[in-house]
């Protein structure tokens, strides 16, 4: 029933599919990989075959090879090396590569046979180094610091202690310096800090009483250049904004501000009182795990959020227009302009719409609101938000403010919060710090005051309930603030009146060499140190009826007054 196993009978089969392949495979092998002495070279594997091929060559057994063998034919067959596979030659100390010495740096010999021990070899034995040079410049590098890492692993794993040393491989740096002397200068960097700090505190402590701990030969101007110098390394401000600062603030409230600088402000909120009250809005974001506390007294919408477990702008009372994200400080201007119901307001620099909102709550959406810009791709924010909470009696426009008493007037309050340097919210912009100069702040000075005369022209003087305007900045510098209401109480017939804002520091009176006017102490300073609130800057004028009060007339006060007399006397 079929044939009988013959079980000591082997059949002998012809080459796989593989071997077919790879025919001719078997003349390829080394002359010299036959002549192991105690091996049968058709059963050693591909990486004993090449530790064998290797002592033999370190021994000096292998002689006889040619320029043929390496794949180079070129006189110059120096610079057909990688960069990267000299490099790491000369890091293990070899000769062939560019050491000193024949084939050396320096030298225009071929490189001598020692070095082809270190060529990659394939499977076979041979040097592929010709399969390697059709490869791309970076490629070749990868792959023969592939083959490199290859052959250091197979000399590992065979003897070693024939070789008599030991080959350390190649370390590649793609991240920059080694680790410790990373290590090492963050250390050296925090020490420098470290004694940074120790010497403002002994500046600070010496300028505070200055007669008794000063050092003899010193004056108070050296101590003031390198506590100066000392707070720009330690803080990363330039020179010309620190040195304004020391001019604003005192030096133990300079530190605090400074240190205040370096700390975000709390998330505040305002709620809409069009669509919610404060209470309800509360109590659902509580619900949803946010942490909260009414603002403060002063202000009966605010609220801060101290941690939130949601998105807070991005939860559905936001999105139903319920609340707005708005920092405290913005809502000092509006509290200060108080407008009341009926009226026409202006706010001349409306961007991105919260105190234009906020007025318009206020108003109980009565009366109308121009919300302008001059920049026509901010606006897009403000009718967002304005579509969004609810606002309908908001009129959006954009026009200079410099030219807007042209274009329409007789406004009962104006709301002008000018742009400004940004000194008060570094928290939020770092970038102050460095990129401010004295020609920066200059160009702001110049076009707020302009503004603010714009904005003046714009009120009536003769309205019933109104005939003011409440200039505001988010910045510190006095250049910005009461120089710029000073100039106008000098050009139009305005004078400050009482904020109405309960806290705050008084506006300066006298800055260095300059003096202003008393009234200016009627203004109010807000600093981030003191309040916990961004650097602001809020100051309310009224617009006097009298010389200088037509619409858009843009005549100075003095100048104004000799032409109506003028003409009174024509008249007699």
């Amino acid at each position: 029933m079929g044939r009988r196993l013959e079980v000591g009978k082997r059949v002998v089969r012809g080459p796989g599919r593989k071997s077919r392949k790879q025919r001719g495979a078997e003349t390829e092998i080394p002359p010299e990989l036959l002549a192991v002495e105690g091996s049968d070279p058709t059963r050693l594997k591909s990486r004993q075959r090449k530790r064998a091929l290797k002592r033999k060559r370190s021994a000096g057994k292998v002689e006889g090879e040619t320029a043929a063998e390496k794949g180079f034919s070129d006189d110059n067959k120096l610079w057909l090396f990688p960069a990267s596979k000299r490099t790491m030659g000369a890091e293990r100390g070899e000769t062939g590569g560019e050491g000193e010495g024949e084939g050396g740096k320096g030298s225009l010999l071929p490189p001598s046979s020692d070095s082809d021990s270190d060529l990659p070899l394939d499977d076979f034995g041979g040097s592929s180094e010709s399969e390697v040079e059709g490869l791309p410049p970076t490629e070749q590098t990868a792959t023969s610091v592939r083959r490199k890492q290859n052959t250091a692993q197979d000399r590992g794993e065979g003897e070693t202690e024939e070789e008599g040393e030991t080959e350390v491989e190649p370390t590649i740096n793609i991240g920059g310096p080694n680790m410790p002397e990373d290590i090492e200068q963050q250390g050296q960097g925090d020490g420098d800090l470290r004694q940074v700090h120790s010497r403002i505190q002994e500046t600070v402590a010496i300028l505070s009483d200055f007669g008794k701990r000063r050092e003899q030969g010193r004056d108070r101007q050296e101590y003031l250049a390198a506590l100066r110098h000392d707070l720009c390394t330690y803080y990363s401000y330039n020179a010309y904004l620190m040195g304004c600062l020391m001019d604003v603030y005192p030096l133990t409230q300079l530190i605090e501000f400074l240190e205040a600088n370096e700390i975000q402000r709390p998330v505040t909120i305002r709620t809409n009182t069009l669509k919610t009250r404060r209470r309800d809005l509360a109590q659902a974001l509580i619900n949803r795990g946010v942490n909260l506390d009414p603002l403060g007294k002063w202000s009966k919408t605010g609220l801060v959020i101290f941690d939130s477990a949601v998105p807070v702008g991005a939860t559905p009372e936001y999105l139903a227009g319920h609340y707005i994200l708005q920092g405290a400080s913005s809502l000092l201007p509006v509290i200060s302009l108080s407008p009341q119901e009926g009226e026409k307001i202006l706010d001349m620099c409306c961007a991105p719409g919260g105190k234009t909102t906020y007025c318009a709550q206020l108003m109980k959406n009565t009366g109308v609101i121009v919300a302008n810009d001059s920049n026509s791709d901010r606006l897009r924010s403000v009718v967002g938000n304005l579509h969004r909470l609810g606002v309908t009696n908001a009129i959006v426009s954009s026009y200079k403010g410099q030219d807007f008493p042209r274009v329409m007037g007789g406004f009962d309050r104006v709301l002008l919060d000018a742009p400004c340097s940004g000194t008060g919210v570094i928290s939020k912009d770092p970038g102050v710090k460095t990129n401010k100069e004295d020609l920066t702040i200059k160009k702001c000075a110049q076009l707020q005051k302009q503004l603010l005369l714009a904005a003046i022209d714009s009120v009536d003087s003769k309205s019933a309930t109104g005939g003011y305007i409440v200039y505001s900045t988010c910045s510190v510098m006095v250049e910005e603030n009461e120089w710029v209401v000073d100039y106008a109480l000098k050009k139009r017939h305005v004078k400050l009146v009482p904020t109405g804002l309960e806290f705050g520091n008084d506006g300066f009176t006298r800055f260095r060499d300059r003096r202003f006017h008393p009234s200016l102490s009627l203004s109010r300073r807000f600093s981030p140190h003191a309040h916990n609130m961004d650097g602001f800057f809020v100051a309310k004028l009224r617009k006097l009826p009298g010389p200088g009060s037509a619409k858009g007339q843009g005549v100075e006060g003095p100048a104004a007054g000799s032409k109506v007399a003028a003409a009174v006397a024509a008249e007699k």
